[in-house]
């Protein structure tokens, strides 16, 4: 007779990867640092270490959409339409003009918004690099 994960109370809730027995002991493992809420290692050199003095905070806002923050001198909507121009245009796509990379844009299957704003770009001017694109549209760069 064979049995089935299902004949068995709680077994989809099991790790996959380890015995019942090891999920067990893992789990006691960190009761420790659940129920303290701080870290229970007995010696110090086993801990994560914190950010040093002088080192960048490493957190997202939760009130904006990018993780690390705005490079000094862009906006948020900057940073997002140069990330989302980058996304679609490769290097081989440089030097370009403007009707260029609107061709390939469309080429790479860019959505209209990104094709939209290619269109704006001014007509007989070649650009060597996305900053330049982006400085062209009037957006801030850093």
């Amino acid at each position: 007779m064979t049995e089935s994960a299902d004949d068995f109370a709680g077994a989809s809730s099991r790790s996959t990867k380890h015995n019942p027995r090891l999920d067990e002991e893992l789990e006691h493992e960190v009761q420790g640092m659940l129920k303290a809420e701080r870290a229970t290692r007995s010696h110090e050199w086993r801990e994560v270490e914190p950010v040093a003095e002088g080192e960048p905070d490493i957190d997202a806002d939760p009130a904006g959409t990018l993780i690390g923050g705005v490079p000094v001198g862009m906006t948020e909507d900057a940073v997002a339409v140069r990330a989302e121009l980058a996304r679609w245009l490769d290097r081989a796509d440089f030097p370009s003009t403007g009707p260029d990379l609107v061709e390939a844009a469309l080429d790479h299957r860019a959505p209209d918004a990104v094709v939209a704003e290619l269109r704006r770009l001014p007509e007989g001017e070649t650009f060597e690099r996305i900053g330049d694109v982006v400085r062209a549209l009037g957006y801030p760069t850093e």
